[in-house]
């Protein structure tokens, strides 16, 4: 059975392949390589020893997507994680949001629907709440107003996505995933951002490798226990076997609906300086830090209920907060040494 993962050699698609090609299934990547490297389908060869089928490909291009469909007309099913995923950019640049993220998505379902594929899964994100007032956040959890672009493609997406499920046989899985951080054990796949990180735990590891002189905390004057922002961080292997439960739960036709929405996270929310402090616990590093202005776009707090994911799909986040740290590190130092080399 063959699977077709969009932004396959990114950071969280990446970890999906590896898991799809573990569970039997043949795997075809499709990436423009505009956030990640060629070499990643090496690594994921090396991790599993079997090499998926790799595709150069732009979602927005809708020739270079039929001729992805033509060369494998065979896919049973689809992931899809290509898109834009960084808040502060979003503000800054929201056109390119909107024109990639929906735009790429409705061209792929396009193809769906020409090649009668049924079964989708897409890579949402917990922004789709915004800034709520009773936590952990259930799928029921009202969506406010999105506090920034990003969250807002992720939204609109949602919606389109509900949309085509009722007027046609398309099945789709939602997944709203936390905060993943950590990379996989063998350190040979991980969080690789081009340019500046967006995301809080590349930044730790690289001031902590001494690539960045220091880290910058986004506010310390939050209405929290210790003023940071609060996150649910989960492992991206945990996040990543999610993908896999959620095509198993569609393969199996036992769902009552065509459209699910699943939280994925690990149900505790951690601050941004816990997660400091979890790191120089397992590292031995003491990071530099510095308090910084609030960054716009930041909600306060958020953090998952997974019951419904755990009940329905089978799936529970299994690692730490201290395990994601301890891994992130781990690929961090593997990078340093092969730029050594």
């Amino acid at each position: 059975m063959k699977v077709l993962i969009t932004g396959g050699t990114g950071y969280i698609g990446s970890h999906t392949v590896v898991e799809f090609q573990q569970a039997g299934y043949e795997v075809i990547i499709v990436d423009n390589l505009e956030n990640s490297q060629p070499d990643v389908v090496d690594h994921i060869e090396k991790i599993s020893g079997i090499r998926p089928h790799f595709e150069i490909a732009d979602l927005r291009d809708k020739q270079a997507l039929i001729s992805v469909f033509e060369m494998y007309p065979d896919i049973k099913h689809v992931v899809h994680f290509a898109a834009y995923k960084a808040v502060g950019e979003s503000v800054q640049h929201p056109l390119k949001y909107y024109e990639n993220n929906i735009g790429g998505t409705i061209n792929l379902l396009e193809m769906l629907q020409y090649h009668h594929i049924n079964n989708f899964v897409f890579s949402s994100s917990c922004t789709v709440y915004g800034e709520v007032n009773n936590l952990p956040v259930t799928e029921e959890t009202p969506s406010v107003k999105a506090m920034s672009p990003y969250g807002n493609t992720k939204k609109i997406c949602e919606e389109l996505l509900m949309d085509q499920c009722n007027a046609s046989n398309l099945r789709v899985v939602s997944l709203r995933y936390f905060n993943p951080v950590g990379a996989h054990d063998s350190a040979l796949i991980g969080e690789l951002p081009v340019g500046v990180p967006n995301n809080l735990a590349p930044f730790i590891t690289q001031t902590a490798i001494g690539k960045r002189l220091s880290l910058t905390v986004h506010g310390n004057d939050y209405p929290t226990p210790d003023g940071t922002c609060i996150r649910d961080y989960i492992h991206v292997v945990d996040l990543a076997k999610a993908h896999v439960k959620a095509i198993q739960y569609l393969q199996n036709k036992n769902h009552t609906q065509n459209y699910s929405v699943f939280n994925i996270g690990t149900g505790k929310g951690n601050s941004v300086l816990e997660v400091i402090h979890a790191f120089e616990k397992v590292s031995g590093v003491k990071l530099n830090y510095k308090i910084g202005s609030r960054r716009e776009g930041d909600v306060v707090q958020i953090y998952a209920s997974c019951d419904k994911a755990t009940n329905i799909l089978g799936w529970k986040a299994e690692r730490s907060l201290e395990n994601c740290m301890e891994s992130a590190w781990k690929w961090e130092k593997h990078l340093n040494d092969v730029m050594i080399r």
